[in-house]
This record gives structure tokens, sequence and C-alpha cells, in this order.
């Protein structure tokens, strides 16, 4: 086994001035954090697994040694995740000690600490280095447990969340190494390529690495992967799961069942799960956020729990490598990506059905309401205006706007706009 200092030094390789990848940038993420940087707080990333966390972090060092001038030893990354950290007894003390001893002894020192949420007893360490303020300390975790520990309590009000997901459709758009249009005209004469794009990106979803890879063959394999390290790592391992298979059917049926309403007790019926483990697995999934839970819309607490819940995955190519596809799933696809969008907007998402159904119930800051219907294609039914109209007529003036996102109609009839589903990601709808 190496030496820790060998460890170390293998994991931060600007100590000895080899070169390291940064990635493409991912500005929204980059600037916020760069600001948060600067407040002395506890930085926390957090996303599910691959979706680009460490590509940030190491972007963040990049800019800190290039751009600010710090002193490349004074900053000090730990993959946590590390099998040879894991072996290790207190781990992070006796990093944390080699490091000082051994390598940078001075102030002003940069912790980066990557997927800490696998070092059992983290957060009072973390809160103990934080009351010593002799650091900038930048954390990461796979799982909603890293904010839902004891780190909430210990530092409640020191530290500052970031939460990373996989592209959007802008990112993807710079990812697959084309030109983001800024302005009307260049937006318009863009309009196929950016069809033709988003066509792709309902397919393959938007893990960074998986973009970045032409093959095909290779992308399949790549997502199934992360799906095989999100289950285990981050469900099974952390919540010490013992019935796997029924797990695995679980997940399999909610993601081939995207943005379709179900009940715990039909799922019970047709996978053969009894109801609390239907609703602890779920619970799992979403703490490892991979899959979303959404309430009907009600004023009312006790009308939301006795109706169905809809399930949406965190991104359409981890669900298409896992799942039983059907040929009607392009529908199914646009109305995920939409929830997803929504909630990296931190959207509160609902949904609503009565004589009509609509897709997605949004809370706006303002606490009034916007009603979307996602139809992805030219030839619209007319019931997707009815349900919103439906709709705004029992909710009155606290409905701000109603909306069908569709493949490339634009227009207004009354109070609905129909707005095509790719200016809608751009912003520009």
């Amino acid at each position: 086994m190496p030496s820790v200092l060998d460890l170390l030094t293998a994991l931060n390789p600007w100590w000895s001035g080899r070169p390291f990848e940064a990635g493409i940038r991912r500005e929204k993420y980059f600037t916020k954090i760069q600001k948060y940087l600067e407040t002395g707080e506890i930085v926390v990333l957090t996303g599910v697994r691959r979706s680009g966390k460490t590509t940030l972090l190491f972007q963040i060092i990049d800019d800190l040694i290039r751009n600010r001038r710090v002193d490349p030893r004074s900053i000090l990354f730990v993959n946590c995740d590390e099998p040879e950290i894991a072996r290790l007894e207190n781990p992070l003390e006796t990093l944390l000690e080699t490091y000082r001893r051994d390598v940078y002894g001075g102030d002003a020192v940069y912790l980066i600490l990557d997927e800490i949420q696998t070092i059992e007893g983290w957060e009072r360490w973390v809160k103990s280095l934080y009351d010593r303020k002799q650091f900038t300390l930048v954390i990461s975790g796979s799982t909603s447990y890293l904010l839902d520990s004891n780190l909430s309590t210990l530092i409640a009000g020191r530290y500052l969340p970031v939460h990373v997901y996989p592209l959007d459709f802008a990112e993807y758009i710079i990812f697959s190494g084309e030109d983001l249009p800024h302005d009307p005209v260049t937006l318009a004469a863009a309009k196929y390529r950016l069809l033709h794009l988003l066509g792709e990106y309902l397919r393959e979803g938007g893990f960074p690495q998986v973009v970045l890879q032409d093959d095909e063959a290779v992308r399949r394999d790549q997502l199934k992967a992360y799906y095989d390290s999100i289950v285990y790592r981050d469900i099974v391992r952390v919540n010490e799961v013992r019935n796997q298979k029924a797990l695995g059917d679980l997940l399999v049926y909610c993601m081939t069942n995207v943005t379709s309403p179900y009940s715990y007790r039909n799922l019970r019926e047709v996978l053969g799960i009894d109801f609390e483990t239907v609703r602890e697995y779920l619970y799992y999934a979403e703490k490892a956020k991979i899959l979303f839970e959404v309430q009907y819309f009600s004023y009312s607490l006790k009308t939301q729990s006795r109706n169905n819940k809809k399930i949406y995955c965190i991104d359409n190519g981890l669900r298409n490598a896992v799942s039983f596809r059907f040929s009607e799933d392009e529908g199914k696809l646009a109305e995920n990506l939409v929830f997803i969008e929504l909630k990296k907007q931190g959207r509160e998402v609902y949904y609503w059905k009565k004589q009509g159904e609509v897709d997605l119930v949004v809370k706006n800051p303002d606490r009034s309401l916007s009603a979307i219907n996602v139809s992805y294609t030219d030839a619209l039914s007319t019931r997707e205006e009815k349900a919103l109209l439906e709709f705004a007529d029992l909710h009155g003036s606290g409905v701000r706007e109603c909306t069908i996102l569709t493949k490339d109609t634009e227009k207004r009839e009354g109070a609905v706009r129909y707005v095509p589903l790719w200016k809608w990601l751009l912003g520009a709808g």
C-alpha cells in the first residue's frame, strides 16, 4: 500500500507542476462557487454521482493557481471515495496531519474534500476545522444525506449549497462543440440545428462525460455503469439494502414509467413488494438524486395524500439505458426534461387532474401558479388547452400563466401560450 504522502501527491498533481484536466467550464456553477469562496463559509456541492462536481472542483483549483496566483501547495484535494483512503485509521485527521507536516504548513489553505459522505464522522471534523478559521473549506457529496446529516445542525447558517445537475440544454449545445445563439436573429437561424440537437439530448441526456463520448455503444455502457454505481454506492451501501432484486425491479419499473401516475398500492401489486418497502426504497432513490416523486396539486394536504403521485428521473440518458422503452417515449422524455429543468430552477412542482390533466403545476416564488402541458408534437390536440383552461378557471387569479410546450409551434390562443420546447429550455420562449 502506498504511503499517505504518496496518496496525496497522486491526488494533487499541481504540487509538482504536473498538468491536470479541468474540462469545459460550466459558467453558472463556476461563477457561483467563486462568489461563495469569498464569504469564508463552507461551500457544499451536492448532486447525483457523475454530474460533474469533481470537474468543477478542478476548475476552481485551476482558477486559484492560474488567475489568483495561489501557491499550488496551499491547495489540498482529497477524493474520499479512494479505497486506500477508506482503509486509513482516522482518515481525515491522518491526511491533514501528513499534509501540514510534509507539504504545506502555512496559512490560507484551501481544503477540498470530494465525496466526503463516504468517511464516517466527517461532520464533526468539518465543524472543528471551520471553527479554527484556518481553512477555506469546499466539500462535495452525491446524496441528499450530505445536507440532511448532522452537518446541517452543527453548522446551520455557516454553509452555502451548490446543487449540481447533469448538463442543461444550453450546456449540452456547448459540450457538443456548437455555438450557443445569444440573440433572436442567430437563434432563429439556428432553429433546425437546435431541433436536431434537442432530439439527441432527449435520448442521451446530459451526463458530461457521456456527451463528450462519440461512440454510441460506449455511451450506453457508461450510463449503465453510472446507474450501477449510483444504486450500489448511494442506495444499497448507504442504506444497507438487503433485497437488492426488489430494489432493482422497483427502480426499473419507475424509470420505464416516468411521468405516469402511480400509487404505492399499485406498485405493490405489480412488483410483489410490500407497501412499506416500496415507500422506503423510493425515499432512498430520491436521496440518491435519481428519482423524484411529485404530488397531486391541492391546497388540501388530505386531498394531496389521497391522490396518486408521479415519478421523474434525473436524466433521460440514464433512464433510457436501464428501462424498457416504448414507441411513445419521446413525449415522456420531453416532460421529464421539463420537470428536471424546473427542479434546477428550485421550483416547487406538482401535477393536477380533473376532467383534463395538467402535466406540471409550478408554484412560483410570489406564490402564484403556472400551469404547463408538454406536447412534443406539432399535431396538437385541443385537450391540452382545455385542461389548462379548466385548471385556470378553478384557481382563478392565482394562475399567472398557462403554457403548452411544443415541438415547433409558437402562438397565443387567448390565455394559453404555445412555446417550442427548444426555445423554452434556452430561456427564449
